[in-house]
């Protein structure tokens, strides 16, 4: 009789393992590069919603790589694409469609999601965000990791300067003006990076002077007009000539912790750095929109997904699938919150979970409201050469390398040279 029973327990158990490697084997692996940019517990967050996806669709399993910065995400993406091992899905910036496309690296997004119901999702994302996302009546990419740049500041420093912490510089003259006052022997009154972006927030002091940086084909560029050039030189003279922000290059990576140090009284940088300010702020701090000269602006951000080309039907089917939920209104909510990126649609914002959090923090929404000032980042063919020339032209004025005028028609000039072919 035990010796039955033993038996019996064995084929149980031989069964029991056949139907679970039967199942295991049924998984569809998908690996996923994710940068981690901004800083913050994003890998624990990701992590969490990852977890949520596969407990709905336990027949899918996402291996999330986290691989540095945006620029590294994208290398390393690529690199095991040309190793034969490449991956699925990635979040990279939205804006390296041009390179992605002319290196046939990835598919339309809506060549997959060809469903009436799949193309209302693909239309319920905010019109801005998709502007980096769409190249040939196709759409290519779809918004997550998304943020415009915004104004922080300490409204204690502005008390004790005698400034309303309610009614932080609407225009580029209060900025300087208030700058001014806020400027003391132990704090700048403003910080702007000009470390690892400069080009994204050049652009939204271009934007502020009425101007843009690209076409929307991607094909030129407008670096040299006057108005642009006026952007370049008013950022310079923030340092140089009105002594509110310091002279030489601004650390991006270092730029949130002089904040929350009190090095300076205002910092632009990211939306994405919202939620990390408000957990560790000592301080009573405000949060609004960009000064303006003739316009507000700001350039939208970040990282959208794509679907890489080198993939099975099935493995672009459930890519899709993990890609809709983790953009779902109820994901976009969630993620907001824990981020202080922008909910990616209007639903997002009608959810319980972000109305609530935004009455109880109010400046959640700024960003989201800064959407109808926005224009898309700059973007075009061979677009890592672009910035890096447009980078490098910024960098060179603000040191006092080259005038204003001078780095802009140099970086205009080379751009010229690269774009001319895709004319």
């Amino acid at each position: 009789m035990v010796k039955r029973l033993k038996i019996a327990a064995l084929i149980c158990l031989l069964v029991v393992g056949f139907f679970s490697s039967a199942f295991a084997a049924k998984k569809t692996d998908l690996t996923m590069y994710y940068p981690v940019a901004v800083g913050g517990p994003i890998p624990k967050i990701i992590n969490s919603m990852v977890a949520d996806f596969e407990k709905e669709n336990p027949d899918i399993r996402i291996h999330a790589i986290y691989a540095g910065d945006y620029t590294d995400a994208k290398i390393k993406a690529l690199a095991a694409l040309k190793s034969g091992e490449p991956p699925q899905l990635a979040v990279l910036l939205s804006v390296n469609l041009y390179d992605l496309i002319e290196q046939n690296a990835i598919i339309p997004i809506s060549n997959i999601a060809k469903s009436k119901k799949d193309r209302k999702w693909l239309n319920s994302f905010f019109p801005v965000l998709m502007e980096n996302a769409t190249v040939f009546g196709k759409v290519w990419s779809v918004p997550f990791q998304r943020s415009t740049i915004l104004m922080y500041y300490n409204k204690n420093a502005f008390r004790k300067a005698g400034l309303d912490p309610g009614n932080p510089p609407q225009t580029w003259s209060e900025l300087v003006a208030e700058g001014k006052k806020l400027t003391t022997k132990n704090q700048w009154g403003l910080m702007i990076p000009s470390s690892g972006y400069p080009y994204w927030l050049f652009q939204a002091l271009a934007k502020e002077n009425g101007e843009v940086l690209m076409s929307k084909d991607g094909k030129k560029t407008f670096f040299d007009k006057n108005g642009v050039i006026e952007a370049l030189q008013f950022w310079y003279d923030l340092s140089h000539r009105y002594k509110i922000m310091p002279k030489g290059i601004i650390d991006w990576g270092t730029l949130r912790q002089n904040f929350l140090d009190g090095k300076t009284a205002i910092m632009l940088t990211s939306s994405g750095n919202l939620t990390p300010v408000r957990k560790n702020a000592k301080f009573d701090f405000g949060v609004a929109m960009l000064p303006a000269k003739k316009m507000r602006g700001t350039p939208t951000g970040g990282g959208n997904f794509y679907i890489f080309r080198k993939t099975s039907k099935k493995q672009r089917e459930a890519a899709l699938k993990f890609i809709k939920f983790m953009t779902s209104p109820e994901m976009s909510a969630v993620w907001s919150v824990k981020t202080g990126y922008i909910g990616t649609s209007e639903k997002a914002y009608q959810t319980k979970e972000l109305r609530d959090y935004i009455k109880k923090f109010p400046y959640a929404k700024i960003a989201k409201n800064q959407l109808k000032y926005a224009t898309a980042e700059l973007s075009t063919y061979q677009g890592a050469r672009i910035v890096r020339d447009l980078n490098n032209a910024i960098q060179a004025a603000l040191i006092g390398k080259k005038t204003s005028k001078k780095a802009l028609s140099d970086a205009q000039s080379e751009s010229e040279r690269i774009l001319k072919p895709y004319r």
